[in-house]
């Protein structure tokens, strides 16, 4: 793989990273945005952390981001490392790396800043949500519902657990999004679980809810929208044909607690948690982006991180992020949209 870019803490570096702007990088930013639906408009996108290195760390991978309490950035990698970023420029600031209690590398997925600074962080490999001090220490581990556990202890599947996580209005309740369905449920229904602490007290198990993704999609990140509602990312890729990648608006807040409910099948009685599209991506506008292999929009990649970044009277700005998978036919690459929200 060519590296385009090393950005390290030195003065050529930062020099580099004045070069980007909130829209991206120059051949970004000579476009103007444009609409994706009447609810998302995309502002701009920015490949330049694609292939890089920071400290000695592939910058890459990107499986998770969220707003720390400074205002900057953090981008979970899925390979073990959290880095901090500028909110504006994207340029990395430190790297921190994560294990579990042995010391054992994660499949790190899903990520929360929460009201002290701790990080909570999934890893799809059991699955688990663990609790981390800034610098990387394992302060707490959230106790998992069994059935949602990987088989045989559960009825979940390696690698297609806990991929979204997310604090709700509040900070009283966690909410974290397998990524497909377990056994026994019907394939596009896959299940959200949440934790609910009181003051002073830890996260335990709470409702879980039912929500159905489009054929062939699984659920890479979900995000609170502060109304109660949720951003949900659904995501899948075809061979030769390139990722679908759709934004939907989900309100959770009519639907069953699924908790109690062996098979997920559609069933009656069960209301699962209502959805509206609010984009599909490959309709945005490529503003002169490049893909390495087939794309229905070459703007488009493996898209699988999401944080709301800001809120201005019923606006979202989102920023998204692509995992590489370390892989030269796929790019790193941020987008920032705006998001109206329906009433």
């Amino acid at each position: 793989m060519r590296l385009r870019t090393v950005l390290a803490s030195t003065a050529a570096a930062l020099t580099a990273a004045t070069c980007l702007t909130a829209a991206g990088p120059a051949t970004a930013s000579a476009h103007r945005g444009g609409s994706c639906s009447p609810s998302v408009t995309l502002d701009g996108f920015s490949d330049a952390l694609d292939k890089t290195e920071f400290h000695g760390t592939f910058v890459g991978n990107v499986s998770a981001l969220a707003v720390d309490r400074d205002g900057s950035l953090a981008a979970l990698s899925d390979r073990s490392s959290l880095f901090g970023l500028d909110a504006r420029t994207l340029a990395p600031r430190s790297v921190t790396a994560l294990a579990d209690e042995h010391g054992a590398e994660l499949d790190s997925e899903g990520l929360a800043v929460d009201r002290d600074g701790t990080r909570l962080v999934t890893s799809e490999t059991e699955p688990s949500v663990r609790r981390y001090s800034r610098d990387g220490r394992v302060l707490e581990r959230l106790p998992v519902p069994s059935a949602l556990l990987v088989a045989p202890a559960g009825r979940a599947t390696a690698n297609l657990t806990f991929e979204g996580l997310t604090l709700l209005p509040g900070g009283h309740t966690l909410l974290a999004a397998m990524e497909s369905a377990i056994s026994g449920d019907s394939p596009d229904i896959v299940r959200f679980q949440t934790w609910r602490r009181a003051p002073g007290a830890p996260f335990t198990p709470a409702a879980q809810y039912g929500y159905r993704t489009d054929a062939g999609l699984g659920v890479p990140e979900v995000q609170a929208t502060g109304d109660g509602r949720l951003l949900v990312l659904e995501r899948g890729f075809t061979a030769g044909v390139g990722n679908t990648v759709r934004l939907y608006l989900a309100d959770p807040r009519r639907a069953t607690d699924t908790g109690g409910t062996e098979n997920l099948t559609g069933q009656r009685g069960v209301r699962l948690i209502t959805k509206t599209l609010l984009a599909d991506l490959a309709d945005c506008p490529s503003l002169g982006a490049t893909a390495k292999q087939p794309q229905p929009n070459p703007l488009l990649d493996n898209i699988e991180a999401m944080a709301v970044t800001g809120r201005d009277h019923g606006t979202l700005r989102t920023l998204l992020a692509s995992d590489d998978n370390q892989n030269p036919a796929q790019t790193t690459r941020f987008y920032r949209l705006r998001i109206r929200l329906p009433h």
